[in-house]
């Protein structure tokens, strides 16, 4: 059956020509999304051997194997890299050759990382097996918890980020993302011992800074307030949008904590379905009824403040 092929076709060219923003032609290569998602997969294997395998890994094999995943990733990490670093110079008039040959240097210098980001993520399960009583062993925590795959491939993004790589850190946190449905930006800053419950609706965003020993729930949003724009009215980016969270917190179910200048202080709980725009007090609880904000000192049990309505 005849469908009119080169009409569509004329008609999709006529848009390629028409409709701009959404094209990349006669340009350089983008980064392989699906390397990308694969490298988190590889990434998964060396920090946590043994859990994301088809088969067991014989101790006499462990250097061998390590060292073949190791060279695999340096192989398609630096094609990867360097892809990304011409979509960099791309945006800033520069030669491509300088920054793609920074590519093995950046490479060597996130994968050098590696150790360091297994010790974060061991003291993360040691938080899930003390922050859940359902939590039957490690085991379980590694294959079958949401946060740890979010949370394992954040901190890799993170040291990309970190880096001044663009772009790839976040397929990776949104590959995550859609895996979990725990949105957390590479940019994010966490400390050891994190923990989030179910984590389902979680988004984190780029510049929140989170201590030691925080345990978030589902649904929590450490969110910006407002966007400041520029003259012309665009957005003003790499501000400081997002809260600080200082250690020893608990946020419950579906709380909402806004603003680049809020600080929830060291040692406090949020509870569930709390929306908070101000800073609080270290050893704060703070609660909704109704409309009202209330803040308690948890040590005295004196009240901090009662705030009006919690929404404009």
């Amino acid at each position: 059956m005849d469908c009119g092929q080169q009409k569509i076709v004329d008609s999709l060219i006529d848009s390629y020509h028409e409709i701009g923003g959404i094209n990349r032609i006669d340009s350089g290569n983008l980064p392989s999304k699906r390397t990308i998602t694969g490298t988190c997969e590889k990434l998964l294997q060396l920090l946590f051997p043994g859990y994301h395998d088809e088969d067991p890994i014989p101790a006499e094999e462990l250097e061998m194997m390590t060292g073949e995943r190791i060279a695999s990733l340096v192989e398609s990490l630096e094609i990867e890299v360097a892809k990304t670093l011409r979509l960099r110079d791309d945006e800033t008039g520069e030669a491509h050759s300088g920054l793609a040959k920074q590519a093995p240097d950046l490479v060597c210098g996130f994968l050098g990382e590696l150790p360091e980001l297994r010790r974060l993520l061991q003291s993360d399960v040691e938080a899930a097996y003390e922050g859940d009583p359902a939590a039957k062993n490690f085991d379980e925590i590694i294959l079958a918890y949401p946060c740890i795959e979010a949370i394992a491939i954040q901190r890799c993004a993170h040291c990309l980020y970190e880096l001044d790589v663009p772009l790839i850190p976040r397929i990776m946190t949104e590959y995550a993302h859609s895996l979990t449905g725990i949105d957390i930006h590479p940019g994010a800053t966490i400390g050891t011992h994190f923990f989030i419950d179910h984590g389902t609706g979680v988004v984190i965003g780029e510049t929140c800074v989170i201590g030691n020993h925080v345990k978030l729930y589902h649904g929590v949003t450490l969110g910006a307030r407002n966007f400041p724009k520029d003259e012309n009215g665009r957005i003003v980016k790499g501000n400081k949008r997002h809260p600080n969270v200082e250690d020893n917190v608990v946020v419950y179910p579906h709380a909402t904590v806004l603003g680049g200048k809020t600080t929830i202080g060291k040692g406090s709980t949020i509870g569930a379905n709390v929306f908070l725009r101000e800073s609080i007090p270290p050893s704060s609880f703070v609660t909704t009824v109704g409309e009202e904000l209330n803040i308690f000192n948890k040590e005295t049990g004196e009240t901090v403040s009662q705030a009006g309505p919690v929404h404009e």
